[in-house]
């Protein structure tokens, strides 16, 4: 028998995993698409490469045999993202309840086996500065959202500061999505504040974002792949 047949085939490279790499330069490729329609002031261009970008990211985790519930957060932030292409307030409320749901996700995939005990002191410390955080920006942003968006964005920005405090047991790859998760949706919040903006503020919501998703996402595939060698 010869080495080469001897040789177990690597997994990136054998079954489904053979479609990692171009499912990632797929998502890659839609997300540059993104980001220079919204840079370019295309928005027919958003509307077409937005809602490609999870699907493909979610296949990319499902081939590289990421946990149910890491595709079913990617898939909640799919349904979120269509939803949150519609501009009024019930298509945000909308979007926003299906983005709750994939943080329920990632909070219970945070929480399973070793990472629930990993980290302990560093997370407690990473804990009270996000509790900080989010009270001084809900208390300075009360008064400017809409009375009727008071309760649900202050209800889902605790569910989202705790997704990203929570996100730091998997190591520094989910640490970074986590924060960058919680500075996309900080900066929808001034939006709808109204308050002063970054030129192309659409540009600099989904860079977040995407890299926040796209993190988390490898951070989890990381730790997989850590706990099983």
């Amino acid at each position: 028998m010869s080495a080469t047949a001897s040789r177990p085939a690597r997994p990136e490279t054998a079954g489904p995993g053979r479609f990692a790499r171009p499912l990632l330069g797929a998502f890659l490729v839609a997300a540059a698409v993104d980001l220079a329609g919204l840079l370019a002031g295309l928005d027919t261009v958003h509307l077409v490469a937005k809602p490609l970008l999870m699907p493909l990211l979610a296949a990319y985790a499902a081939v590289r045999g990421g946990p149910r519930l890491l595709i079913a957060a990617l898939l909640f932030g799919w349904g979120g993202d269509v939803f949150l292409l519609a501009d009024n307030d019930l298509a945000f409320l909308l979007g926003m309840g299906s983005f709750a749901v994939g943080h329920v996700c990632y909070l219970t995939l945070f929480g399973r086996g070793r990472a629930a005990s990993a980290r302990t002191r560093a997370s407690l410390a990473a804990g009270i500065a996000y509790a900080v955080v989010l009270a001084v920006f809900l208390v300075l942003i009360w008064s400017d959202l809409p009375a009727e968006l008071r309760v649900p964005v202050a209800g889902y920005s605790l569910l989202l500061t705790a997704m990203a405090w929570r996100a730091g047991v998997l190591g520094p790859y989910a640490a970074a999505g986590g924060a960058l998760f919680l500075l996309s949706d900080a900066l929808i919040a001034t939006g709808i504040a109204e308050w002063p903006r970054l030129p192309a503020p659409d540009f600099w919501v989904m860079l977040t974002y995407i890299a926040a998703q796209l993190l988390l996402a490898l951070g989890v595939l990381r730790a997989g792949r850590a706990g099983r060698s």
